[in-house]
C-alpha cells in the first residue's frame, strides 16, 4: 500500500516511525518544503523497515505542486501532518489526484484579516456563538465533492482531536445507552527545563491558548474569557494539576455526532509560569498576527516569537514526566446514571527513546498513523468527509494498545464539578 506523508516536524516524525513499523505500508513517500529533513529521517528508518522510503520536495501551499507529486507517486492515502493553514489546499489536491485524505487538526486561516475569510468568520460567530479562528465548516463543506469522487477524508486523527472522539464512540458502544456529559482532560505533566516553551507549533499553540474558551451546553455554545474557568484535578501517575477550560475542535464534532449530549467541555493543564510568560508576551503584542513595520521590514510578531522559542522537536531529550489525556463520560445505562473515565498515560522519556520526540508529538503521531492505516486498509471508509467518532471504534482502540498508547478505564472516577 502506497502512502504519502506531507510534513516532517515532530508529529510527522513520530507518524512516519509508526508507518514504517506497520507492514500494511509497502511504499512510503515523505514530502516537505525542506526535503533534507525527510532524507535524514528516511536514512534512519530504511534499515528498520521492509517498506521502500523515498523523498520529494513539495510546496503544501500549492495545489499544482501537490498534484504533480501525487500523480507521479499515486498514493492510496495522503497523511497531512503539515500546518492547519494548508488543509484545504491539500484536500483540493487529493480530490484532483484521486487520493484519500487524512489529517490531525482542522483548518485554520493563517491570514485572519483576509476580507473574504473575515466575512464568513463573522457570520459564523453570530450564528454559532463562538469566536475561535478554527472550525470544521470549511472541511465539512468537502463532503459532497468527496462523495462524488468516491474518496474518504478523515479529519483530526491526533489525540485531541482524534483519540478523544474514538474514546467517545467506544464508551457509547460498550458502556452507555446514552452519553449526556463529556469532559475532555488534557494533562501534560512533563518538564523540559526551559523558562518558557511550547510543546507543539508556537503559532498554533499560543493562538489557541490565548483565545476565548467555550463549551457546548443544552444545544448551544457558551463562550468564556481566556482562562476564566479553572479546575484542579488529580491525574493518575502525574498528580494534582491546575487545568483551564479552552475551546477545542472536537467539541463541535462530538456535539454533532453524539446523540443525547447535554454538555461537552475541554480542559488543559498549565503551570503558573507558562501562563505568566504568555500573558506578558500578549500584553506587549508578541502574540499578534498582523504584520508590523520594523526598520523597513514587515514582521508578524508571533512568527518572530516562534523563531526565538525552542523548537518543539528539540524538547525530547530534556523532557521528563508523563502525559495523561482522556475523557470522563456520564450517561445512562439500563436506566441508571453512571460515570467512567477512559484515558492514556504516556511517558516523555519512553517516547523519546523510541522516536527521538517527546510525548506530545508521540500522542499525536501514533493516532495519525492508526487513522491512516484504517482508511488505507478500507476498515474505515467513505465516501465522504468524516470525523473519528463516526466509525467503529474497536479496531482503532486495539491499534492504540498495539502501537504504544495503551488505554485504561476507571469505572468510578472523580468527576469535574
Amino acid at each position: 500500500m502506497r502512502v504519502m506523508v506531507i510534513g516532517c516536524g515532530g508529529v510527522g516524525t513520530v507518524a512516519i516511525h509508526k508507518i514504517a513499523q506497520n507492514p500494511l505500508f509497502t511504499e512510503i513517500l515523505l514530502t516537505s518544503r525542506t526535503v533534507s529533513k525527510c532524507e535524514k529521517l528516511a536514512e534512519k528508518l530504511r534499515s528498520k523497515t521492509k517498506a521502500t522510503i523515498t523523498c520529494k520536495p513539495v510546496d503544501a501551499d500549492s495545489v499544482g505542486s501537490l498534484v504533480a507529486v501525487m500523480k507521479e507517486f499515486k498514493p492510496h492515502t495522503v497523511l497531512n501532518v503539515a500546518l492547519p493553514y494548508q488543509d484545504l489546499t491539500i484536500m483540493d489536491a487529493c480530490l484532483e489526484a484521486g487520493a484519500n485524505y487524512v489529517d490531525t487538526a482542522n483548518y485554520e486561516c493563517e491570514d485572519t484579516d483576509n476580507p473574504e475569510w473575515r466575512k464568513i468568520y463573522e457570520k459564523r460567530c453570530k450564528e454559532k456563538g463562538f469566536t475561535a479562528y478554527f472550525d470544521y465548516s470549511w472541511q465539512w463543506a468537502y463532503d459532497e465533492k468527496s462523495k462524488k469522487a468516491g474518496l474518504t477524508a478523515l479529519l483530526g486523527t491526533g489525540f485531541d482531536p482524534g483519540v478523544t472522539q474514538v474514546f467517545s464512540a467506544y464508551a457509547l458502544k460498550h458502556y452507555f445507552d446514552e452519553i449526556n456529559y463529556i469532559d475532555i482532560l488534557d494533562c501534560n505533566g512533563g518538564d523540559h527545563g526551559y523558562p518558557f516553551a511550547t510543546n507543539f507549533n508556537p503559532e498554533i499553540n499560543l493562538r489557541e491558548v490565548s483565545a476565548n474558551g467555550s463549551y457546548w451546553e443544552d444545544g448551544h455554545w457558551v463562550e468564556t474569557k481566556p482562562m476564566e474557568i479553572k479546575r484542579v484535578y488529580d491525574f493518575d501517575q502525574v498528580g494534582q494539576k491546575d487545568m483551564y477550560l479552552l475551546h477545542h475542535e472536537e467539541i463541535e464534532s462530538l456535539a454533532k455526532n453524539i446523540p443525547g449530549i447535554k454538555r461537552i467541555r475541554f480542559f488543559m493543564t498549565f503551570g503558573q509560569s507558562y501562563l505568566t510568560h504568555m500573558k506578558c508576551l500578549e500584553n506587549v503584542g508578541m502574540l499578534g498576527t498582523v504584520p508590523v513595520d520594523f526598520e523597513g521590514q514587515q514582521i508578524v510578531p508571533i512568527k518572530f516569537l516562534k523563531a526565538l522559542l525552542p523548537d518543539p522537536a528539540s524538547l525530547g531529550p530534556r523532557t521528563v514526566g508523563k502525559t495523561n489525556i482522556g475523557c470522563i463520560f456520564t450517561g445512562i445505562k439500563d436506566g441508571k446514571e453512571k460515570t467512567i473515565y477512559i484515558y492514556n498515560v504516556c511517558d516523555h522519556q519512553e517516547s523519546y527513546k523510541e522516536t527521538g520526540l517527546q510525548a506530545i508529538s508521540y500522542t499525536t503521531g501514533v493516532p495519525a498513523m492508526i487513522g491512516t492505516a484504517l482508511v488505507a486498509e478500507g476498515i474505515w471508509k467513505g465516501p465522504g468527509v468524516f470525523n473519528c467518532e463516526e466509525f467503529d471504534p474497536d479496531p482503532y482502540m486495539e491499534a492504540l494498545n498495539k502501537y504504544g498508547l495503551p488505554w485504561q478505564v476507571n469505572e468510578n472516577p472523580v468527576r469535574v464539578d
